[in-house]
């Protein structure tokens, strides 16, 4: 069987794996992962109003260290297939560059990391260490019954890692442009001030919540939440809605809702912001503004893989391979990376994510070849670093 990158990348992209469907992406990888001698499990897990999700772990060696890849084989629906130049789960090949759902975010990061894996283990089967990978069916979906249970059912089996590399699309424009070392948080909040309804033309026997509103989310974004750290930039707040679905142009509203998003630095917790905001509010309603304030239930915390030994690996691979030294950021949203830090070091390297969810997902078949060879220099760093 042909385990060069392409050759995976085109078997996984022909699999429809829309979340929540297995589509045949991770029997595939379990069929090929058997094939080169891994232990392979395939758990599915279930949640009351959530769909059941399949997922795989495997594992080659016992020995230690151990470093695990990880990512998903489930993708976001292709949207109106007429519009792609290609048949979105076709993988057909055109100047250079596989088309198809998938092909960054991220069953073409996911084929580079076998094709590497197998490789090393053709040429070092005795290298004393052990190669898992943790791969799920729920990242681009509810992110409920995938990588946070497959965790805990590893660990449960007695399962621990040393490292993880998470293969998500992290370079912005040419490979070897980024490596993802932290994500911030993210963390949201509702507000409600009351008021009371009445007519325009009788103010004195109504409460207008609207300029209310204005004075606490003035108060919330007077102030920067802070000014960045050394791998972090400033946490940001945005408020994304006001609203107070009011059609009547005659009438004060009852109340005003607004909900604002805080993407935050590893400077706070979602406790710590909660009590920040709260502050803010207070002090700016005073004793003249009545409102309720609800923060929403987060499990995406900031975390940073400190620059170390594991992340030069990686950096030092990246630039022997394309020639460029790679930038160490904490920037974009959240990723599985969140879950996978609680358990062990986490870093995210992967394609060129330009194309990334948008009609004609592609990436250039020389990219894969390149990135399945930095994933082997690193395998070479990491298990035989005298070599």
């Amino acid at each position: 069987m042909d385990h060069s990158p392409l050759s995976l990348a085109r078997s996984l992209l022909r699999c429809p794996s829309v979340t929540p469907e297995e589509g045949g992406a991770l029997s595939f990888i379990e069929g090929v992962l058997k094939g080169a001698g891994f232990e392979v499990h395939r758990p599915v897990f279930s949640e009351p109003g959530t769909p059941d999700v399949e997922n795989l772990y495997a594992r080659y060696g016992t020995g230690k260290p151990y470093l695990l890849f990880a990512g998903h084989t489930d993708v976001v629906p292709p949207g109106d297939e007429s519009r792609w130049r290609h048949h979105p789960f076709s993988a057909e090949i055109e100047d250079g560059e596989l088309y198809g759902r998938g092909a960054v975010d991220m069953k073409g990061g996911i084929a580079c990391m076998i094709a590497a894996a197998l490789a090393f283990i053709g040429e070092n089967p005795d290298f004393g260490g052990s190669i898992g990978f943790l791969i799920t069916g729920d990242e681009e979906g509810p992110a409920i019954n995938g990588t946070v249970k497959l965790l805990e059912w590893a660990k449960g089996r007695g399962e621990s890692f040393d490292h993880c590399i998470l293969g998500e699309p992290t370079n912005p424009n040419q490979l070897g442009d980024m490596i993802k070392i932290g994500r911030r948080g993210s963390l949201t909040g509702r507000i409600i001030v009351e008021g009371k309804q009445g007519h325009v033309a009788y103010p004195h026997l109504a409460d207008n919540p609207i300029p209310g509103m204005l004075r606490l989310l003035e108060g919330l974004l007077r102030e920067p939440l802070d000014h960045g750290t050394e791998h972090f930039d400033a946490s940001n707040l945005e408020v994304t809605t006001v609203d107070v679905g009011n059609p009547a142009s005659n009438v004060i509203p009852a109340e005003a809702k607004a909900t604002f998003n805080i993407r935050f630095n590893d400077l706070w917790t979602p406790e710590s912001l909660e009590a920040e905001v709260s502050r803010r509010l207070s002090e700016a309603a005073g004793n003249s503004i009545r409102y309720t304030l609800r923060m929403e239930p987060t499990n995406a915390i900031a975390f940073l893989t400190p620059p170390n030994q594991f992340v030069s690996f990686m950096a030092d691979a990246v630039e022997a391979e394309t020639g460029l030294r790679p930038k160490l950021s904490t920037t974009g949203g959240t990723s599985d990376a969140r879950f996978i830090v609680k358990d062990c070091p986490v870093l995210e390297f992967g394609l060129v994510g330009r194309t990334m969810h948008q009609i004609d997902e592609r990436v250039a078949v020389e990219d894969l070849d390149r990135l399945a060879a930095i994933y082997r220099k690193v395998l070479n760093a990491y298990f035989m670093p005298a070599s």
